[in-house]
């Protein structure tokens, strides 16, 4: 009896107890599956991020507090294709600048002395736009701390597509209290 790759991961994260149960699967996304290090629950331990705002999907690689890659699977059922644009369904630049910066924030956030706190934007610089990212695709992000100020923190930030640079930008964030 044999299986495909795809399968025998599927069925090992299924008696694991870490497959969503709403994955839509396209031939890219069955070549993008990988042993993951955090899936979505893991990753609500450590931002407050929750559906529909919850941008990234899993965490693949991570060294704590220096650099970070994770994944989202677009789906053409993703909230935004409703009205950006219903008949040239394109993923929002802003969101990928988004699902970079919480790829970030998990990183950032996964310091001890960050525990507990939330990510938030401190500015925005450089970003190029340089591929549209529609339904099917997987959106690898990469993350790296360049600079770092007790809680502000500078990334350099890549987001691609089967190799292809679809958004690039330098995000400066600040980990603040979760209090009002």
């Amino acid at each position: 009896m044999g299986c495909t790759v795809y399968n025998c991961i599927i069925n090992r994260k299924k008696a694991d107890g870490l497959i969503l149960p709403d994955m839509i699967r396209t031939e890219r996304m069955e070549e993008k599956m990988s042993e993951i290090l955090m899936n979505k629950e893991q990753i609500m331990e450590i931002i407050p991020h929750r559906a529909p705002f919850l941008l990234i999907d899993e965490i693949v690689e991570m060294e704590v507090g220096v650099s970070v890659k994770a994944r989202k699977y677009i789906k053409e059922d993703d909230f935004w294709f409703k009205g950006h644009f219903p008949d040239y369904p394109v993923t929002p630049g802003v969101l990928m600048v988004e699902m970079l910066a919480q790829a970030g924030a998990v990183c950032m956030l996964s310091k001890p002395e960050f525990k507990g706190k939330i990510g938030l934007f401190g500015g925005i610089d450089k970003a190029k736009f340089r591929r549209q990212v529609v339904p099917g695709d997987v959106l690898d992000l990469e993350v790296e701390i360049i600079r770092q100020r007790g809680p502000v923190a500078t990334c350099k930030c890549l987001a691609s597509v089967d190799g292809e640079k679809a958004v690039s930008c330098e995000i400066t964030c600040i980990m603040a209290d979760g209090d009002k």
